[in-house]
């Protein structure tokens, strides 16, 4: 779905995708791509995989409809500890703690900065958010129906070691969502196999809205990163955290990540 920044040329041929849903099992993605459903294309996305980051998102404006301009609600959750900061005027804010709510422009690509990642002393990240469509939320309550996109340890450690992990979010169609009771609060996932495109297999289960990219990158220089490293730091809307507490949207997340085990379905 989506060509990462920068790969290390040593994990270059180890990498593969993953999807991450709301309901996490094996028989979720042999539900899914069984033959008879393998053979249908994408509903929404009839794009090439490897596209660079901001490719997606500018797809999605030309296609019209009221996606240009709009500030689409989003939830950022990472493991208790981390601190996140903005790049904002061309350089990094300083960092606060998470879960942080912003509002992204759809079709943008938004750089941020990670620290104090667990068991990592003195480790930092740099991944991006693109939020590629939005929630049509009832007139007034835009703000209690955010997208969540959550980080996992899991997802940081991949990235930290030299991996990248790609998480596609997408909201769930209830026609192919699996009648099963989400137990624990968090954003689990499920692999796919290689060679496989998340955004594909996030199309076939719902309706994408954002691709998440952990790890490839850093800033040559931390206090001036070049503006290119920040895709211009295009402007965001800091919302109230009192919201939180409001009904969540059911998004689900796809995630491209290497391995050492393809094919392995993880919750």
């Amino acid at each position: 779905m989506v060509n990462l920044l920068r790969r290390p040329v040593s994990n270059a041929e180890s990498c593969w995708a993953v999807v991450a849903g709301r309901i996490m099992m094996v028989a979720i993605l042999g539900w899914a791509l069984r033959p008879a459903d393998a053979q249908e294309p994408p509903v929404h996305f009839m794009v090439p995989p490897g596209l660079p980051p901001g490719a997606i998102g500018a797809q999605q404006l030309t296609r019209g409809g009221p996606l240009a301009g709009y500030f689409q609600p989003v939830e950022i959750r990472t493991p208790e500890g981390v601190l996140i900061s903005l790049a904002e005027e061309g350089r990094f804010s300083t960092p606060v703690p998470v879960p942080l709510r912003l509002g992204l422009l759809v079709g943008q690509v938004y750089r941020f900065g990670l620290i104090n990642v667990p068991t990592r002393e003195g480790a930092e990240l740099f991944p991006t958010i693109e939020v590629i469509n939005r929630l049509y939320t009832p007139r007034g309550q835009e703000t209690r129906f955010p997208i969540v996109i959550e980080l996992t340890r899991e997802d940081l450690s991949l990235a930290l070691d030299g991996k990248l992990v790609t998480r596609v979010i997408y909201l769930e169609d209830p026609k192919r969502a699996v009648p099963v009771r989400q137990i624990d609060k968090g954003q689990g996932g499920f692999d796919v196999g290689p060679g496989q495109d998340p955004l594909t297999v996030a199309d076939v289960l719902g309706r994408p809205m954002a691709i998440v990219r952990v790890g490839g990158r850093v800033p040559d220089h931390a206090q001036a990163p070049d503006p290119g490293f920040l895709f211009g730091c295009p402007p965001l809307l800091r919302l109230s955290p009192k919201a939180a507490n409001g009904p969540q949207a059911r998004t689900a997340a796809a995630v491209a990540a290497p391995s050492a085990a393809p094919g392995r379905t993880r919750r």
